[in-house]
């Protein structure tokens, strides 16, 4: 039984994770709560047993040959190739479907986490990839979400005009993830990943769909769209400077002070 550790505090240091912890994480039956717990994962006992969970064999060659080469890759990239593996082992079966509905479901955030990377390698278009990631991009996990927008990066860099015109629904969502998932996903410069060179060299392309974010009440968004305008000040500080003034003079709420204070601290320090 596990659920005495569901409503945990994070250790403040890996050091301190206790074992009991780390045993549920690496069997995939609790979430982590914090960046240490995600580091400190045993990421192929992680993915034996979720490839277990979802009823695929955990002892697959795929499988074993890509846990035994994690080392040689950067942490973040590890999660691909586990998710990839993954992948491939369903591409024979019948039941591809149920098989992906287990891991999308998955008590392990890790685990979902990789369900938003099958919709990377799906195939599908961009507004396919766009429906089949918003359960992810709603998810309560902070960890999933981040890998949402990650799934999807490189198309939206690849077709930065489709992803607008596809992503302004999104930002008029109830739901401050969704609304944050839209402008995280469009940042110029972005965490962990490369960056859209067309929003580098002319952010004002972007400007329908952060617009209606400027005086966001939720935090989340606020700092979202303040590092979605920080990242664009690196490559074209005067049009971030108008467009802050713009909106203090037009909507001279909190929210926009607050989004604009973060937005130029770049600026700022020049």
């Amino acid at each position: 039984m596990v659920q005495h550790l569901l409503g945990r505090k994070g250790a403040a240091r890996i050091a301190l994770i206790p074992q009991e912890v780390l045993q549920a994480l690496g069997d995939g039956l609790v979430p982590t709560v914090n960046l240490n717990e995600f580091l400190a994962l045993d990421l192929p006992r992680l993915a034996r047993a979720v490839a277990g969970h979802i009823g695929l064999d955990a002892h697959a060659e795929r499988l074993t040959d890509t846990l035994a080469m994690l080392v040689a890759f950067k942490p973040m990239k590890r999660h691909e190739h586990v998710a990839r593996a993954l992948y491939d082992l369903t591409a024979a079966r019948a039941d591809r479907d149920t098989v992906a509905h287990a891991l999308a479901c998955h008590p392990s955030d890790v685990a979902r986490a990789w369900a938003t990377q099958w919709v990377m390698f799906s195939g599908l278009d961009l507004p396919g990839q766009l429906a089949s990631v918003r359960r992810f991009a709603a998810d309560p996990h902070f960890g999933v979400r981040e890998f949402a927008w990650m799934a999807l990066r490189n198309d939206v860099a690849a077709d930065p005009a489709r992803a607008l015109a596809l992503l302004q629904p999104w930002v008029r969502e109830t739901d401050e993830n969704l609304r944050r998932f839209a402008s995280e996903l469009t940042r110029p410069r972005g965490v962990w990943c490369a960056p859209i060179e067309a929003f580098k060299a002319e952010p004002w392309r972007a400007l329908p769909l952060i617009e209606p974010l400027r005086a966001d009440p939720s935090r989340y968004v606020q700092n979202s769209v303040a590092n979605w305008l920080n990242d664009a000040s690196k490559s074209q500080p005067q049009w971030v400077d108008e467009v802050c003034a713009r909106w203090l003079r037009e909507s001279p709420a909190a929210p926009t002070r607050y989004i604009v204070r973060r937005a130029c601290r770049t600026l700022s320090k020049t």
